[in-house]
């Protein structure tokens, strides 16, 4: 039953042309940066020259490897979130390897906004392996929700450290058991569910290395066969047009009357985008049609969502930096006031009154927090009465716009339904939004 859990994603449905982002997450020393180390050295991503500066008393240290800070290194553990790049002849790969503590759960968020997949590491030494009915560690809940509630569209759980446990195929098979029944309640759809050992490679990158052909009863791929299937977060195609205006070129010395004198440069944010399309421009609502689509070497071309696009517009419209491009019809209205969930990042605590910069698009607007709803208990996602958000908490807010912004629910949009909040003296990143 564990031996392929769920696993959705085959070659021909996806689109794997595409490099796949992949986060990394679980607790602290369940073998994150191994793991990647891993996945590194074995795949040849990792020069002789740079193998032999990680060391160790004659064996290669595979976490060195990934902790690229000193401060890093020196403590044994990982604080900001590092993004690696390596390939196979399948395909590239940028992971995002986000540290395991508490205190740092916004990197984690930065990490999974963006993501394709998350790899979700369990350490078996650290759980009750032996019982069918064990628990699971908190940060692995609260990883694997965090993913969820961040729409990261595939999720694997790799079990780690088996090659450590005294029997390897019932540890396996209760942490599985584990797992499924918590997804299952939680409402999280597993893609698939990998017994690895980060630390001797196997079923990391191949399952040829195993000291046993099914190890742990497992007769699955290698978690590096279950990413190269993947697909890649779709484009929003399926959503009515919207265009962040990025850059305004003008077209000095256009002799062309039947078209606007200037080229609005951005990416696609939903939809697509041909010429003879009638768009709006958000705020000031004017219309106007698509005369031209330009790719970045100014060739026209159709574009859809994901696209860099140059549109020019049939008459002079008045649109700058920050505006929107919408289409006509079916587009989302503008809102004043949005019921959202954030994730604090703030060392100063999110209080009601408070007045951010929010960035949305290319759009800036003043936001001022109306209402803290409710605190997410981040390792059961339960909602909890609350007057403030503490650093690295989640929870729902209620904000007041002193502009209208068009959004669309995260659920529906990755794009539409995000923006960030700014600290309006310091201008640090203050909190990652997702209207709900």
């Amino acid at each position: 039953m564990h031996n392929e859990q769920h696993f959705s994603a085959t070659s021909s449905e996806s689109n794997t042309q595409t490099a796949l982002r992949f986060i990394t997450c679980g607790s602290v020393d369940d073998g994150k940066s191994t793991l990647i180390g891993r996945l590194l050295v074995d795949t040849k991503a990792v020069l002789q020259d740079h193998l032999a500066g990680v060391q160790r008393s004659g064996e290669t240290d595979l976490a060195l490897l990934t902790d690229g800070l000193s401060a890093e290194r020196e403590q044994g553990i990982t604080i900001d979130v590092a993004y690696r790049y390596f390939n196979t002849e399948a395909r590239k790969f940028i992971i995002g390897d986000a540290p395991g503590h508490e205190q740092y759960t916004r990197n984690m968020v930065t990490a999974a906004s963006s993501a394709d997949a998350a790899v979700v590491l369990v350490d078996a030494i650290k759980l009750d392996w032996a019982n069918p009915d064990l628990q699971l560690l908190p940060q692995t809940r609260r990883h694997s929700l965090l993913v969820n509630l961040l729409r990261v569209p595939s999720v694997v759980f790799a079990i780690n450290k088996l090659d450590a446990v005294a029997d390897a195929a019932v540890a396996y098979k209760n942490i599985a058991g584990a797992l499924a029944k918590f997804a299952q309640e939680a409402g999280i759809t597993v893609t698939a569910m990998v017994p690895v050992s980060a630390l001797k490679g196997w079923n990391v990158v191949t399952t040829e290395n195993n000291d046993q052909p099914d190890w742990c009863g497992y007769t699955g791929p290698s978690l590096l066969s279950i990413l190269e299937d993947l697909p890649v977060t779709p484009a929003e195609t399926d959503v009515a047009f919207s265009f962040p205006v990025q850059w305004v070129e003008k077209f000095h010395d256009s002799g062309v009357t039947t078209q606007g004198r200037r080229v609005f440069w951005g990416r696609v944010a939903t939809g697509s985008i041909v010429p003879g399309q009638t768009v709006k421009v958000f705020p000031s609502g004017q219309t106007a049609v698509v005369s031209q689509v330009l790719s970045a070497t100014r060739q026209p071309q159709n574009k859809a969502a994901g696209h860099s696009a140059g549109i020019v517009l049939d008459r002079e419209v008045d649109v700058s930096r920050g505006d929107w491009l919408l289409s006509a019809e079916g587009a989302p209205e503008g809102q004043r006031q949005l019921s959202t969930t954030i994730a604090w990042m703030d060392d100063e605590p999110l209080v009601a009154g408070r007045v951010y910069w929010a960035l949305h698009g290319h759009r800036w607007v003043k936001a001022k927090v109306q209402r803290v709803v409710h605190r997410l208990n981040v390792n059961t996602l339960a909602e909890e009465e609350a007057t403030e958000l503490a650093p690295n908490a989640i929870g729902h807010v209620t904000l007041a716009l002193q502009e209208p912004l068009v959004t669309l629910p995260f659920a529906q949009s990755r794009i539409l339904g995000a923006l960030v909040l700014v600290d309006t003296a310091s201008h640090k990143t203050s909190g990652a939004v997702l209207v709900n």
